[in-house]
């Protein structure tokens, strides 16, 4: 079986500053929360944190957001805010990782001479 392979589904925004990323449950319930805004954001993120990319876009190494980056760029540093803010002007990303596979211990079975 291979592991590894799941979906993930983001959000980008792209700051005047920075570029910020907010991982979601789905684009689609992203698009239901766009349209009835009574859905709880806590059934359309995933994991309450804001990361930045460094201007990387999507694909930069993910480090979480400062509260002096999150002020500066949106003017607020509480997250709720911010994550509503990232849903309604970003963008969503879907990808899938590519799946694992590989030998796990070669030295057992027949791969190698005893």
């Amino acid at each position: 079986m291979t592991r590894g392979n799941d979906q993930q589904t983001k959000v980008h925004y792209k700051g005047d500053q920075d570029d910020f990323v907010v991982f979601v449950e789905s684009s689609k319930i992203v698009e239901q929360w766009k349209e009835d805004k009574s859905i709880p954001l806590a059934q359309v993120v995933a994991g309450w944190k804001v990361f930045v990319t460094h201007k990387q876009g999507v694909q930069g190494i993910h480090d979480e957001a400062s509260n002096g980056v999150l002020e500066s760029e949106f003017g607020t540093h509480k997250e709720e805010e911010v994550v509503k803010l990232i849903l309604e002007k970003g963008t969503v990303q879907e990808s899938e990782n590519r799946p694992r596979q590989g030998d796990t211990n070669i030295t057992k079975g027949g791969t190698i001479a005893h």
